[in-house]
């Protein structure tokens, strides 16, 4: 067996880009139409569509005024159907799939055996049809992984040539659309639309004249980095479980990846080992970066307090209103210890935003049990 066959997944989604997608899209020809800087080889998923079109700033602040609508046509989607679709899937993710009702809006994480994220893909279902959307560095390993999945299932698993559209704000009806999701995303309402990827250009331009503006990557990534979710390759690690990042433990009204009272799955153990009896050792955190340094720190440097390693930096973004942030692996001990330094080119300082640490990381059910054991010796 060759030795690339024996890696596991993330050795492969989480290594260096060496063979970014050779997906393009057409809204690349838009005046003023810019890529991220070194797209091809930078751990956040930007190659191939828009970073921006000429007014960065601009195009986030255009939200407070109306719906905003950015092309993520570069994320590939996967389709799963069949009459055993949602026993199938729900078996293997970990989100709960089983009596989805129409129109789900939702995320779902494929766990190694430790409970470590191998796979995060946004969930849409319509018409008895499952669509996965990952990033194009994704595809490969999950398709592979589900298609070796199937066994005697009545499944289909296919690649699809959709693409996403994303609208913040108030979205009027895309005609035509594969899917549609809608769901509360931070301050605002976000509907992510599946469409043919040749059709991208007609429908944004029928967005248009609806007025609705057209703005890049960066401010939807600005808008993720304040509702703390995660880019896999770019905000986590090898080791990541889903705890660190709690936006994707479904909690009361929203709905992340993780569902905590739905049936086993692969990794399901440590989700529940953490969810009741512990926390988990690092957090996903947004941090507010020293808008004096002449470079941005970069997605992957380490973060260090008082010269000792503490935590890895995540996507980093130029805010509307914040300046630079970015989201951050950090170890929980460090998180009220003042500021932290993140390692490049030249040192960047950084500091915890106290409003991204979670209220609410769940009950212990376990620890409590174990407490009023003690109390009854």
């Amino acid at each position: 067996m060759s030795e690339e066959a024996m890696m596991p997944h993330y050795a492969r989604r989480m290594g260096p880009v060496e063979t970014p997608s050779q997906y393009r899209s057409v809204l690349l020809n838009s005046p003023g139409a810019a890529e991220l800087p070194e797209a091809e080889t930078s751990l956040i998923d930007a190659h191939g569509v828009a970073w921006h079109y000429g007014d960065p700033l601009g195009e986030q602040r255009a939200l407070s005024s109306g719906p905003i609508v950015i092309d993520r046509s570069h994320r590939r989607v996967i389709a799963v159907s069949g009459p055993d679709a949602p026993t199938f899937l729900n078996n293997l993710l970990s989100q709960k799939l089983i009596d989805a009702p129409e129109g789900l809006a939702a995320s779902a994480l494929d766990l190694d055996i430790q409970g470590h994220i191998l796979h995060h893909a946004d969930v849409a279902y319509t018409d008895g049809v499952y669509y996965l959307d990952v990033p194009a560095y994704q595809c490969e390993t999950l398709h592979s992984f589900l298609t070796k999945m199937v066994f005697w299932s009545d499944v289909k698993v296919n690649d699809t040539d959709l693409g996403v559209i994303t609208v913040l704000g108030e979205a009027p009806a895309v005609e035509g659309a594969a899917a549609t999701r809608t769901r509360p995303w931070g301050e605002t309402q976000r509907t992510d639309v599946l469409v043919e990827r040749g059709r991208v250009g007609e429908v944004v331009d029928k967005l248009r004249a609806q007025g609705v503006r057209l703005s890049g990557l960066m401010a939807f990534s600005a808008l993720r980095v304040r509702a703390g979710e995660p880019e896999l390759r770019a905000d986590l690690d090898e080791k990541s479980i889903p705890h660190e990042a709690p936006s994707l433990i479904n909690r009361g009204s929203h709905i992340g990846a993780v569902h905590l009272e739905k049936g086993c799955y692969r990794g399901q153990e440590t989700v529940a080992r953490v969810e009741n009896l512990g926390r988990s050792p690092r957090l996903l955190v947004m941090l507010h970066l020293d808008g004096s340094a002449p470079v941005d720190p970069v997605p992957g440097a380490e973060i260090t307090l008082a010269g000792r390693r503490v935590g890895r930096l995540g996507t980093v973004v130029h805010d509307a209103d914040y300046g630079p942030i970015a989201l951050a692996l950090v170890k929980r001990s460090a998180l009220n210890s003042g500021d932290l330094t993140i390692s490049g080119e030249v040192e960047v300082s950084a500091a915890v935003d106290p409003d991204s640490l979670p209220l609410d990381e769940g009950e212990k059910a376990g620890r409590k049990a174990v407490e009023r054991l003690r109390s009854n010796q």
